[in-house]
């Protein structure tokens, strides 16, 4: 999903590049929350200012489901407060409601609309692909269609490619002979051999980067995770994703050695095997991996490399035991439906 961060720093050009696609791994609603929730902290909006649905989302260029979505988290933290109106009051003290215009510049949009916005519809259609993608791994070989998924989707043959293309890159389709895209198949070997190489790697590179992440990093993954746990019954796959590609992609991507970092990314189609499974299995969320990738977290916010290490180790085994687990249960209880563009 994500790339790793460098090591070394980049052009500033780059790093902007860079923050843009760190953006569009987002949901819709976390990019809305994000944005409003600095504007009311620092004071470009007003406290008092009347937000509405509708004119939220028009700046931002999405959707009002999304931006009712982040009114309701910024409620929980007490940025924003209902009213005998429509949309919500920014600001945490009780001030008489202003309705005044709402201007790009007060949201810091002053280049227009956040594109990641507009690219969430692809997200939702990856992470339907995905989905079905997993769930056949575990039962054999498939082969997938480029012009069936196109066609099932009503996208064009780019759109397609790119989905493929992004499942190819975390290793759960692959292409064969005559270039046709086939489902890797995740059988027991597999996934123990999965685990086995992040067991083995990902600890040593963990201690390698311990010193060299940025202590701002750290604390917004931290505070990411804080928030992921007090919402674990409302997040969805792709915010699981992003917390996921915290520890496992950006923290790893400060690490020294480049071969263990590329050696890796075959195994990332492990963050999202169980995810699936267990929303299929039941409701999500009922891992504790939140809980256990704080800790391991936390001990590098004290740049305690050593003890970071171990507890990625175990925690990597403990997700062996409880991947392996899910998909024998799901295996048992399970049988695939035909999608149109999968044989």
């Amino acid at each position: 999903m994500a790339g790793g961060q460098p090591s070394m720093s980049m052009p500033k050009a780059n790093s902007q590049r860079a923050k843009s696609q760190t953006r569009r791994k987002q949901p819709a609603y976390a990019l809305i929350k994000d944005a409003l929730a600095k504007r009311i902290r620092t004071g470009g909006v007003p406290a008092g200012t009347v937000l509405s649905e509708s004119a939220i989302a028009t700046l931002f260029g999405s959707s009002r489901a999304p931006v009712r979505q982040a009114f309701e988290q910024l409620e929980h933290i007490g940025l924003v407060r209902r009213f005998d109106g429509r949309g919500v009051i920014a600001g945490k003290r009780k001030v008489e409601p202003r309705r005044i215009p709402i201007t790009p510049e007060m949201l810091g949009l002053t280049d227009g609309p956040v594109e990641a916005i507009r690219s969430d519809a692809w997200d939702t259609l990856y992470y339907e692909l995905e989905r079905e993608v997993i769930y056949r791994s575990l039962f054999g070989r498939f082969r997938v269609s480029e012009l069936a998924l196109a066609r099932h989707f009503r996208v064009g043959r780019t759109v397609a490619r790119n989905l493929l293309l992004r499942a190819q890159a975390i290793g759960i389709l692959e292409k064969g002979a005559k270039a046709h895209w086939y489902v890797v198949p995740l059988d027991e070997d597999r996934v123990r051999d999965i685990f086995e190489v992040r067991a083995t790697l990902e600890p040593l590179l963990l201690k390698s980067a311990a010193v060299k992440i940025p202590a701002a990093l750290l604390d917004r993954m931290a505070e990411r995770l804080r928030e992921g746990i007090r919402f674990r019954d409302r997040i969805g796959v792709a915010e699981l994703d992003a917390i996921e590609g915290d520890l496992h992609i950006r923290c790893l991507g400060y690490g020294i050695n480049r071969e263990m970092i590329e050696a890796l990314k075959r195994t990332h189609c492990a963050f999202v095997i169980g995810k699936h499974i267990q929303v299929a299995l039941t409701a999500p969320q009922i891992d504790s991996f939140m809980d256990e990738h704080l800790l391991i977290i936390d001990a590098l916010r004290a740049r305690d490399g050593d003890a970071a290490a171990t507890t990625l180790r175990r925690h990597i085994e403990w997700s062996h035991s409880k991947v392996a687990g899910w998909i024998a249960e799901f295996r048992a209880i399970n049988v695939i439906s035909r999608v149109p563009y999968m044989a």
